[in-house]
């Protein structure tokens, strides 16, 4: 079996596998977004709460990701640093709505940001400014700048406005990140 995944490789038949951290706080739409990009056959009716993380499939043209939608509830976000070391890319998810809870985000981003295995990475980071259907969704400038993203400067990141229900946005900011994996030196 190795001589045939070597061949694949060799023929650029096989697809790079990437390990992705879907991270952000609970209920900003993770787990929705993560369902909305498997293929419809795959795709689950009912989505609830994650607790603690779960692991999710998808492919692109030329990349296999591996996504560990890892839960934003409270209890649940010290765990996040355990999966750092691995990731390759992070997709981070904010709620847009949820204007009292930006703070919280902002507090977690830095967190990861300042993480001893994350801060001397050139990591690509795509934000979802979620939830782009309700009528008081801040918009994705408006969302950056609370965030304070500009200031992020050793990082590729990108924000898209997305709504998770309708699948709007999705493709944008998957696009961006398989770029930004393919020109990643491996």
């Amino acid at each position: 079996m190795g001589l045939f995944d070597k061949l694949a490789g060799w023929l650029g038949l096989k697809k790079k596998e990437v390990n992705v951290l879907c991270l952000g706080l609970d209920n900003s739409g993770k787990t929705t977004i993560i369902n909305q990009l498997k293929p419809s056959n795959a795709q689950t009716q009912d989505i609830v709460p994650t607790i603690g993380f779960s692991i999710e499939k998808f492919k692109t043209s030329s990349l296999s990701f591996t996504v560990f939608d890892m839960s934003g509830q409270g209890r649940y976000r010290n765990l996040w640093e355990h999966y750092y070391k691995e990731g390759q890319a992070i997709i981070f998810v904010i709620d847009s709505g949820d204007k009292l809870r930006m703070v919280v985000a902002k507090e977690e981003l830095d967190t990861l940001l300042n993480h001893p295995d994350i801060k001397h990475r050139r990591i690509p980071i795509l934000f979802f400014a979620n939830k782009m259907d309700l009528r008081d969704a801040l918009s994705s400038v408006k969302v950056s700048q609370l965030l304070c993203l500009e200031n992020i400067k050793d990082k590729p990141w990108h924000i898209c406005a997305s709504d998770a229900l309708k699948g709007e946005g999705l493709q944008e900011g998957v696009d961006w990140l398989q770029d930004q994996i393919k020109t990643m030196k491996t």
